[in-house]
């Protein structure tokens, strides 16, 4: 009779340990899934490549304008909300505090005088998140072969170390003056410029069904469509 209680009290014994032994076991493989989940969701982290934060940030002018007459919405505007949709951007519109004449002739004189005192008209507004910003599509028209000094004021603004502007303009031909990779880094501090696009001001105004596809490939060159 002890004999057989003996042998009933060491095989519950053996099914004590063992069933403490599945329980240890199953908590390891718990916690090494866990981490093995941990490992990957960071590997996964780490990997993705964080997407580049755009700004069109433009000078644009309405009112009488050169081959175009008396319009409500700039020919440099128009360029920059293409650019804005193709390439998922948002917008800035640099406007001075103090506005320029109406009247085309008049405004050109005003220009001309601000240019050759080499002038930094006040700005009305500022971006105030440019540090946000990865790259900056920056436009304007061409005002006596030169970017408007509005368009200075608002490059010697702002540091614009470890960013990328790229320029567009609108002006009498499908041309950009040929000096702004050169002008550029002068007075935005720190930035890296790419290739610029020029458009036609009259027809940006009047067809601008015609200048969306050039627009758009020369984005998909540079890599900024959406």
């Amino acid at each position: 009779m002890k004999r057989l209680v003996m042998i009933l009290l060491s095989a519950c014994t053996l099914l004590a340990v063992a069933a403490c032994g599945s329980r240890v076991g199953t908590g390891a493989s718990s916690q090494e899934t866990t981490a093995q989940a941990a490992t990957t969701k960071e590997v996964s982290s780490q990997g993705k490549v964080p997407e580049k934060r755009i700004l069109v940030a433009y000078f644009s002018r309405t009112g009488d304008n050169y081959a175009v007459g008396n319009i409500a919405k700039g020919n440099t505007h128009i360029v920059a909300d293409m650019i804005a949709e193709a390439a998922g951007a948002d917008t800035f519109e640099i406007k001075t505090l103090k506005d320029y004449p109406a009247n085309y002739k008049e405004c050109t004189e005003v220009a001309k005088n601000e240019l050759e005192e080499n002038a930094r008209p006040e700005l009305a507004a500022k971006v105030p998140n440019i540090q946000d910003y990865d790259v900056i599509f920056l436009g304007y028209p061409i005002w006596w072969s030169d970017m408007p000094m509005a368009v200075y004021t608002f490059m010697e603004s702002y540091n614009f170390q470890g960013k990328t502007i790229i320029p567009f303009c609108t002006s009498a031909g499908d041309v950009l003056t040929g000096k702004e990779n050169r002008v550029i880094p002068e007075h935005a501090k720190g930035a890296k410029v790419l290739e610029g696009l020029g458009i036609e001001g009259k027809r940006a105004q009047q067809n601008p069904e015609s200048v969306k596809p050039e627009v758009q490939k020369w984005l998909a060159k540079l890599g900024f469509v959406q």
